[in-house]
């Protein structure tokens, strides 16, 4: 069987790092999964998630593709084939909301009868009606609605795999909840590969098919939620767990 995603013993260190950010990591991901990476700052989950894309290239070790080797390959050819959704959202704030999802097929030199097709699609898609929201601006959106439109960019040609680099967390809570939900249905009614970096326990065990936690550029577990919860691996993943009940026990006292 041909994985979505495979690294195979990848190594990343950066120069006067005390541990490597990414160190000796071995995984696989089936077509269709969701996954989480939860860990907490600077445990190596953004890293991973950007050597997939090639933004960064690993010192050692293989990654694959659908069983490509993503370094044998143009890079921007692999990119073609990835969505990348990041917090900070980076809209074009000169280009129309339109002119924003239109960026990369207009980079592939779809014809425009096809984009504007494209762009019509994903609005109705992220629930933004094209006629009200196609002309606007970013700067006359709110946060959580820009951050829908950086995920219909993201989704624009098409892509069989999906990095989300801590999407919502520049929204508020109420937003919050809200995108996680429509994040979660938007990836049922499609067959693609979705991986989610967060270091929100909850959010990470909404969304997803298995959760990977990091720790110290390592993966200490990789499995569903139920299995995380039941049998934590070790101390790091059993204080997890216990942060989000302690939240959980909060809130019920004040009921």
């Amino acid at each position: 069987m041909t994985h979505a995603i495979e690294f195979q013993n990848v190594t990343k260190t950066f120069k006067g790092a005390g541990y490597s950010a990414v160190d000796h990591v071995d995984f696989t991901v089936e077509e269709g999964e969701f996954i989480t990476i939860l860990g907490s700052s600077g445990c190596g989950k953004t890293t991973l998630l950007k050597m997939i894309n090639r933004l960064y290239e690993p010192d050692s070790g293989k990654i694959l593709l659908f069983g490509e080797d993503v370094g044998a390959v143009d890079v921007v050819g692999v990119r073609r084939h990835i969505g990348y959704v990041i917090q900070q959202i980076g809209l074009f704030p000169h280009m129309t909301i339109g002119g924003n999802i239109a960026t990369v097929p207009r980079l592939l030199k779809w014809e425009s009868g096809r984009i504007s097709a494209r762009v019509d699609e994903l609005l109705d898609l992220i629930g933004l009606n094209p006629a009200e929201f196609k002309d606007r601006y970013p700067s006359q959106l709110s946060g959580g609605q820009q951050q829908r439109v950086g995920l219909a960019r993201a989704l624009a040609a098409d892509p069989k795999i999906m990095l989300l680099d801590e999407p919502f967390g520049a929204v508020d809570s109420i937003t919050r909840a809200r995108l996680q939900e429509e994040l979660r249905v938007l990836h049922g009614g499609m067959k693609k590969t979705f991986l989610f970096v967060t270091h929100d326990i909850e959010e990470a065990f909404l969304l997803v098919t298995r959760v990977m936690i990091m720790n110290r550029g390592k993966i200490v577990q990789f499995g569903t939620a139920e299995e995380i919860v039941r049998r934590p691996a070790d101390e790091f993943v059993r204080s997890l767990v216990e942060s989000a009940r302690e939240k959980e026990r909060f809130w019920e006292k004040m009921v």
